[in-house]
């Protein structure tokens, strides 16, 4: 018995991707097969934590079995990550899998299975791990009604990307503004006056942000930048330190790269003042 379907692909985020590049960073893009169809997300360059905040829509999937076999056992979606290079063709950097959330046409669209939350899928290079993908995904049959049935694709309404959709409201984290400061101090080991610290953070934006801190002769220096970073903290890209040597020219040479896994024990909350104040009264 044949059964159509629409398949949604909430692309969110990657994280501690493999570095391609002689820079240590990438120019990386995943690519979504399912059945007889694939997609890709657009390319986002010089990071190892791709903010693509994308969806992908297949439609008119068709497929053959019984009802309730498919809203159990659904096929397998394949997801790879590529680095994409200026010359020749891209370079594969790991593969994972994952099964989607089916909704039939007789179900009602609404909690707890709908809509799906986003889930980190671990990726695979070979048989080393290759980094973290932050994904949803959702099978909707298509009833006699057709799509118009469907439930509607509710996307941020401030962001204009032509033809790429966002991942829509309800699915996408909650964000909040942080500020992320960042001293460097002079230390062993480091040739003071000829390298810096390359500071790289994908907190929200659809290219890869960063800000270059010179490393001091004697005293340390501090820089800050402003980020929009999910409130769940579960959710928080790692933060990517490179050492490259300046040479001339403008030209960098990586010296080596160190990646905060996690910015948990780093977060600083001011206290609440009406707290304090209800302790020192009552």
């Amino acid at each position: 018995e044949k059964q159509v379907f629409q398949l949604r692909a909430h692309m969110y985020q990657a994280r501690s991707l493999f570095a391609a590049d002689s820079s240590g960073l990438s120019d990386p893009f995943a690519r979504v097969f399912f059945i007889t169809q694939s997609q890709c997300t657009e390319v986002l360059n010089e990071t190892l934590c791709p903010t693509w905040d994308q969806l992908l829509v297949f439609d008119n999937v068709e497929l053959y079995g019984e009802a309730h076999e498919m809203r159990d056992d659904p096929p397998i979606i394949v997801i790879e990550i590529y680095d994409q290079d200026t010359v020749g063709k891209a370079d594969f950097m790991g593969r994972t899998f994952a099964k989607p959330v089916v909704k039939m046409s007789d179900e009602q669209y609404c909690p707890p299975r709908f809509p799906p939350q986003l889930e980190y899928y671990q990726i695979y290079r070979g048989n080393s791990t290759a980094g973290d993908l932050l994904a949803a995904f959702e099978l909707l049959q298509i009833g006699p009604g057709g799509k118009s049935d469907l439930p509607p694709i509710d996307g941020p309404t401030d962001i204009d990307r032509g033809p790429i959709l966002p991942v829509p409201l309800g699915i996408r984290p909650v964000l909040s503004k942080y500020r992320v400061e960042v001293i460097a101090l002079a230390g062993e080991g480091f040739i003071l006056g000829h390298q810096t610290l390359m500071l790289r953070h994908q907190p929200d934006g659809y290219t890869a942000k960063g800000t270059m801190l010179s490393w001091p002769q004697t005293d340390h220096i501090m820089r800050a930048t402003s980020v929009d970073l999910p409130e769940n903290e579960l959710l928080h890209p790692p933060l990517n330190i490179r050492v490259v040597d300046c040479r001339a020219f403008g030209r960098y040479t990586l010296v080596g790269s160190h990646a905060v896994s996690s910015l948990r024990k780093f977060i600083y909350r001011p206290p609440d003042k009406k707290a304090q104040h209800w302790n020192m009264t009552g």
